[in-house]
């Protein structure tokens, strides 16, 4: 039986991380598996895995955790927030000690994440070996063995960032074949890794579930799921809901997730008098968010910027049409305009509202794209999914 590890930088919540997760329980199934991960953030992955996956931690620690969430509230500009959360965790427990040790061993961290990640690399048994982040790229392109079938797996867009995608190149040129989740990011990478031995392939997220039931549409509830941040607009949907909300009163907006923004989002909605039309429900679990799913009957996104969205997929699976800006350039992937949602250019909230309110007013339409919604995640189905990575690396072991 061939042996595969996979290289992760930690199996804490995230959309990578998830990924990692639903790659190794399809593999396990044909393959010997191994997850090699840096840092060990809690005491068992926040997604399910295969007990048949082994999972190997190089460095126990949680303080990459903390020191990420240091660093988003500085990015922010949360300084108060910042010192609230230094002082909870370490000065009100007079951990004055314990900070600058801290401090310290996030200095020498990343020398030590390099040391012992080259090591594992290097003395790896695997057959092939499948890296998940960039830096994870360049590492295996040089330490991982010649007879070794090297992957890279490449989850987020380049945004237009040049120095970003410059890197992404840099880092795979060597490798053996570059997995990208959407069509577009693999004519992107083709273009630029053409001049290398590196072959770009496409096989997109899964679906790790298909609801048996769809979504009645019933309901006057609208719902979105992520990271509370920036990036993902929820302030923009917040104002799209107010205007909504004085022409359709007994409809409810559903936020499902958390993050930095959600103190300002709470402040958004207390100023605006909207606390009884808008629930934010923090972070939950698969089942609570299937529920919701369940039970909306329009799904919202305005992300600026959308690697893939796996949301979209997830809502669609339970028949519900998908309304986004086209600035999230996964939504573009999945939604067909007018098929099964809407894509709204220019990020123009005004033709948002418009198409909102046309599906909140017409339940046959939504239904009708419901319907067509639930036949569009059939490429994302775990079975083809896992007939993709099975060809691919079946194809190459036999080479």
């Amino acid at each position: 039986m061939k042996k595969i590890a996979i290289l992760a930088l930690h199996l804490g919540y995230g959309g990578v991380e998830k990924s990692i997760a639903a790659l190794a329980n399809i593999l396990c199934e044909k393959y010997k598996v191994e997850i090699i991960c840096i840092y060990k953030l809690y005491d068992k992955p926040a997604f399910t895995i295969d007990e048949r996956v082994k999972i190997t931690y190089l460095i126990d620690s949680d303080l990459p955790v903390r020191v990420a969430s240091y660093k988003t509230l500085l990015f922010h500009g949360h300084f108060i927030k910042l010192a609230k959360k230094l002082t909870t965790d370490y000065f009100s427990k007079l951990k004055i000690v314990s900070f600058f040790k801290d401090g310290l061993s996030g200095i020498f961290m990343y020398p030590k994440r390099f040391s012992v990640m080259k090591k594992a690399i290097s003395e790896s048994d695997a057959d092939i070996m499948i890296s998940t982040r960039t830096f994870l790229n360049e590492w295996l392109s040089v330490y991982g063995s010649q007879d070794m079938l090297k992957i890279g797996w490449e989850h987020n867009h380049h945004h237009n960032n040049e120095k970003y995608a410059v890197d992404v190149v840099r880092s795979s040129k060597n490798l053996d074949y570059f997995v990208l989740v959407s069509k577009d990011l693999k004519k992107y990478y083709a273009k630029k890794l053409r001049k290398y031995k590196c072959q770009c392939v496409y096989i997109p997220n899964m679906l790790d579930n298909i609801p048996k039931r769809l979504a009645p549409l019933e309901s006057k509830n609208i719902i979105s799921v992520g990271r509370l941040s920036t990036e993902k607009g929820y302030i923009d949907l917040l104002k799209i809901f107010k205007q909504l909300a004085k022409r359709h009163k007994d409809w409810h907006l559903d936020i499902i997730g958390d993050g930095p923004e959600r103190d300002k989002l709470e402040e958004y909605i207390k100023t605006r008098q909207l606390e009884d039309k808008v629930t934010l429900h923090g972070f939950r679990s698969k089942d609570y968010i299937d529920k919701m799913l369940h039970q909306a009957s329009l799904y919202v996104m305005t992300s600026l910027t959308e690697s893939f969205g796996i949301v979209l997929l997830e809502a669609m699976s339970h028949g519900i049409p998908c309304v986004a800006f086209s600035s999230a350039e996964g939504a573009r992937e999945i939604i067909s305009s007018g098929k099964n949602g809407y894509l709204i250019k220019n990020r123009n909230a005004s033709a948002m509202i418009k198409k909102i309110e046309d599906l909140m007013k017409k339940e046959d339409v939504r239904k009708q794209m419901g319907k067509e919604a639930r036949k569009s995640i059939k490429q994302y189905t775990k079975e083809v999914v896992q007939e993709d990575w099975y060809n691919l690396l079946e194809k190459k072991v036999k080479r």
